[in-house]
């Protein structure tokens, strides 16, 4: 077997074939090369698979796994997880774009600085590729501050597992991420926020409007089955949570 690569990137796909290439790609143009990139088919009915064989025909850092059945991204990100060999852990979804100095940038500043967590600013992008603005993060975030509401896309989100050890995402059906960030965080220190672009996420139409009410139900989940909170302090911040992307959308 190959040396163990320095960061391992865990992509969960289900039926993505019409981005999936061009994922693949921003991370093969990474300036930093020591990487392996898990792809995790979750019960895919188009052509993401046969997509993801061709793709790692040629590229022996891509790494296949997957099943028949759909069991959603929870159990995908998991899977990668478990299956990774890199001292760092960064997650890219099948839909969305790395810039090319993404890992470089990152794994270089928490390599210098010794942060175990770290973060970073992402453009928004139309299906085609158009830009819809930027979503700025703070510099540091910490578990009082991240309860308040998820301010870390996961799509620039890397750890260290030197330092954290073996973790998962809660088997949630949404806002797993976030119960993982709360569940690092929750055990002391800060996230640091790179306030450089470093990512670009597709939306997709109807994704803003549509989704409220389950994202909603999704993070009153998280609050009340990662942390642990009771109704009246779930409620508390889930209000401060949906008052503050009331705001953003209004500014």
């Amino acid at each position: 077997m190959s040396p163990a690569p320095l960061v391992s990137v865990i992509t969960p796909v289900w039926n993505a074939a019409a981005t999936l290439a061009a994922t693949v790609a921003s991370v093969r143009a990474q300036s930093l090369p020591d990487w392996e990139m898990l792809i995790v088919d979750d019960g895919s009915t188009d052509g993401s698979p046969a997509l993801a064989a061709a793709l790692a025909a040629g590229e022996p850092r891509l790494r296949l796994l997957g099943w028949a059945e759909n069991r959603g991204a929870a159990a995908a990100r998991n899977a990668g997880i478990r299956a990774a060999r890199g001292r760092y852990l960064a997650f890219l979804d099948a839909d969305d774009l790395w810039r090319p100095g993404k890992l470089a940038v990152q794994i270089g500043y928490m390599a210098a600085t010794g942060a175990p967590f770290t973060f970073a600013a992402i453009d928004r992008i139309d299906p085609a590729g158009r830009p819809l603005g930027t979503i700025a993060v703070p510099a540091r975030v910490d578990y009082a501050r991240l309860l308040r509401g998820n301010v870390i896309p996961c799509l620039t989100a890397a750890f260290d597992r030197q330092h954290y050890g073996a973790v998962e995402m809660p088997p949630l059906p949404r806002r797993q991420d976030y119960g993982l960030w709360l569940t690092l965080l929750g055990r002391g220190g800060e996230a640091h926020g790179l306030q450089q672009v470093l990512a670009d996420r597709r939306m997709r139409p109807g994704s803003l409007s549509s989704n409220k009410l389950v994202a909603a139900a999704g993070t009153w989940r998280v609050y009340r089955e990662v942390a642990g909170l009771g109704r009246g302090r779930a409620a508390w911040y889930l209000g401060h949570n949906l008052a503050r992307g009331a705001l953003k959308r209004l500014g």
